[in-house]
């Protein structure tokens, strides 16, 4: 029998059921109940510490915004299942021709403009088919008329301004005779596509020196090493080449780069969310002294058609800007005399001058181009400009100053020389940070590296540019060069050599994948004037870039990490997550071409097919090259961003390397920071210096 308590018919009903009864929790269940909530506080609240670096408040925001600004596109749904016969289906092929029939009749033609890819079906995606390559018999100079080759008719000059030297142009009943890409990593020689293209007509580059006509013509020959397997490499470097530009053009055209894992466009913080067409510009004269001529037209008739900052509601970075655009059509310019990259770069020079109304001169970091108003980065000292911006745009604007007789762009850059001469230098070195407003130095950091590096690449070069007469720009070169020496090149405990970022008088033993640009610079102030440092800057040169190649060798993908340190018994290596990353970068790549020219040491060119292997092994992607999260994995996350200055810069140096002195000799062409050549005054034809009487 149960004790009254536990009867379900009790005669006390308080104590009938405890079920029924009992108003509280004991304690055990109590303790259980708190514990769970606990548990499931700690799981919710405690996940936000394990979110991304880059995890902010308003994260929503700017992905909702992402959202709209992608369109429609977000809302197109995944493609079917594959199933055997479905494009044969008549039904399906009849409803599709219909569709596009309709697409065709209702959105206007600038919606379906894109140049021609041509693409075949292939196992992990798009198969590029290259471009063919012109034959030695139809080379196409850079200007002059006449029939084509058989005896039809050339190619009638596309309209424009007078004056323009059209660059060459594939014949509009252009034949193919079909090649098929060869993607192998190992490299190989592609095979070629064969096109009849008749020269255009136009008006001849009159050069300085009284000539009519450059004798240089760029196509698949210009520039070959008599070496077959020299040769084999660097046809490798134009498949490279083809096959980043051929998917920008398929995924991508029009945007600023290309994301090839996504398939589709990329824009970044440097010009905003705006279609500036950032590949475009900075691989035109890739593609050009490659001989890839079909492709420059295309890029070029986007210029003529497309490129505008009319509408660019958003805070450009001036460097950017003018290293990539203005030194890209710049560079074009030179090397076809057509009038239309000189209409355009003085066009976006324009758009940039009012960042240089500051009391001192020196120009904002960042301008909007709609409205004129201009700032500097939040994050920089004191609301400083930074040196390696503002310091790196005296070859572009002198350059078009002298080709337009227009003084007022060398007038804003000697200006700023003027201010970084007469001021007070610690210990000779240049602060990364300078205020516009005050004209005095911020945060006492120095480096050759990122927020330094190449405003000194560009005092050296000013002075090659200007035929040597340019003699403050070397005398400011050799006394930072002599600074830098003595304060922040060191050695490791086994021998590397390195350049160190200094804080505050004390040196971070650090050196960034940027200052890898610092080799071939040494190299070049050794050997382009004979005086007492010239041995010692070969001597830097050859140690800073083997240090860079060190970098790469000491990784699993044998690709260099953004920056690598040397202390603690470690050298040459990243420690820190957000240093391990390869972003396509070329500065390793730019101290191997400009060692082998001034050297002729085969090791130089072994690196850099190294590198190629590398990069072929590790960022190729069925669309494209991408870079890579970290190098010291064997199956390291891909960043899935074709960076623009691959193809302008990365690809060219590795052309140029297993190219022959004579294509873009360094005595008559140098270099901007962007890899855009530009001729050197007094010595190259076509700087087509202006008529001083011709400044509006």
């Amino acid at each position: 029998m149960l004790p009254t308590y536990q009867r379900v018919g009790g005669s006390s009903s308080s104590t009938a059921n405890p079920l029924l009864g009992r108003r509280s929790f004991r304690s055990r269940e109590k303790c259980l109940i708190l514990l769970v909530l606990s548990t499931f506080g700690f799981v919710c609240l405690g996940g936000f510490f394990f979110l991304p670096d880059n995890f902010s408040a308003d994260r929503v925001l700017k992905a909702y915004k992402q959202f709209q600004r992608a369109g429609p596109e977000i809302f197109i749904p995944p493609p079917p299942p594959a199933a055997h016969g479905r494009d044969e289906d008549i039904h399906r092929l009849d409803d599709r021709e219909k569709l596009q029939e309709k697409i065709r009749k209702e959105l206007p033609d600038e919606f379906l403009e894109k140049p021609d890819v041509d693409v075949g079906a292939g196992a992990g995606g798009a198969v590029i088919v290259p471009i063919g390559q012109h034959p030695p018999d139809e080379d196409i100079p850079l200007g002059g008329g006449g029939a084509g080759k058989g005896g039809g008719p050339a190619r009638q000059a596309t309209e424009g301004p007078a004056g323009v030297v059209q660059p060459p142009h594939s014949a509009g009943d252009e034949k193919e005779e079909g090649g098929e890409d060869e993607e192998a990593a190992g490299g190989g020689q592609e095979q070629e596509q064969q096109a009849q293209e008749p020269a255009r007509s136009g008006q001849q580059p009159v050069s300085q020196r009284g000539s009519n006509q450059h004798p240089l013509t760029y196509n698949s020959t210009v520039g070959e090493d008599p070496d077959p397997a020299v040769r084999e490499k660097r046809n490798k470097v134009k498949e490279m080449m083809v096959h980043a530009w051929s998917n920008y053009k398929l995924y991508a055209w029009g945007k600023n780069e290309l994301r090839p894992l996504s398939k589709r466009g990329h824009s970044n913080s440097i010009f905003g969310s705006y279609d500036l067409g950032a590949t475009i510009v900075d691989g035109l004269d890739t593609l050009y002294l490659m001989g890839l001529h079909r492709e420059f037209d295309e890029a070029r008739d986007w210029v003529e058609r497309k490129f505008t900052l009319e509408n660019v509601d958003a805070d450009l970075s001036v460097f950017e800007t003018n290293i990539r655009f203005i030194g890209g059509f710049l560079t074009c310019y030179a090397l076809t005399g057509d009038r239309l990259f000189l209409e355009k770069a003085r066009y976006v020079a324009d758009k940039l001058l009012p960042a240089f109304q500051t009391p001192t001169g020196i120009p904002y970091a960042l301008i909007n181009v709609r409205n004129g108003m201009s700032k500097n980065y939040g994050w920089a000292s004191g609301g400083s400009s930074i040196l390696s911006e503002f310091g790196t745009l005296h070859l572009e604007f002198a350059y078009l100053s002298d080709i337009t007789g227009d003084a007022v762009y060398r007038d804003r850059v000697q200006t700023i020389r003027s201010v970084l001469k007469d001021i007070e230098k610690p210990k000779g070195l240049y602060p990364n940070y300078l205020n516009p407003k005050t004209g005095k130095w911020g945060q006492q950091h120095m480096s050759l590296g990122a927020l330094g590096d190449s405003f000194y690449e560009y005092l050296l070069k000013a002075w090659i540019q200007s035929g040597h007469e340019d003699e403050e720009a070397r005398e400011m070169y050799d006394e930072a060069m002599q600074a830098i020496i003595q304060h922040m090149i060191r050695s490791s405990p086994s021998g590397l050599m390195y350049v160190s970022d200094m804080k505050f008088e004390r040196l971070e033993h650090k050196m960034d994948h940027l200052a890898c640009f610092a080799g071939g610079l040494f190299g070049l102030g050794g050997t382009s004037l004979n005086n007492q440092y010239s041995e010692r800057y070969m001597e830097i040169g050859e140690g800073l870039t083997n240090t860079c190649h060190e970098s790469y060798i000491r990784t699993y993908t044998r690709l260099g990490p953004e920056s690598f340190r040397f202390n603690d018994g470690v050298e040459a290596k990243a420690l820190k997550a957000q240093e391990k990353y390869y972003i396509l970068r070329p500065e390793t790549f730019e101290s191997y071409f400009i060692m082998w020219r001034l050297t002729h040491d085969q090791k130089y060119r072994d690196w850099g097919w190294d590198a190629i292997q590398a990069l072929e092994k590790h960022c190729r992607t069925p669309t494209g090259y991408t870079g890579l999260k970290n190098v010291y994995l064997t199956e390291p996350v891909k960043d899935d961003v074709q960076q623009s200055f691959f193809l302008a810069e990365t690809l060219k140096y590795l052309y140029l390397l297993f190219s022959d002195d004579s294509l873009l000799p360094l005595d008559d062409w140098v270099f901007n920071t962007e890899a855009h050549p530009l001729p050197v005054k007094d010595r190259n034809p076509l700087y087509r210096q202006a008529p001083a009487s011709s400044a509006p």
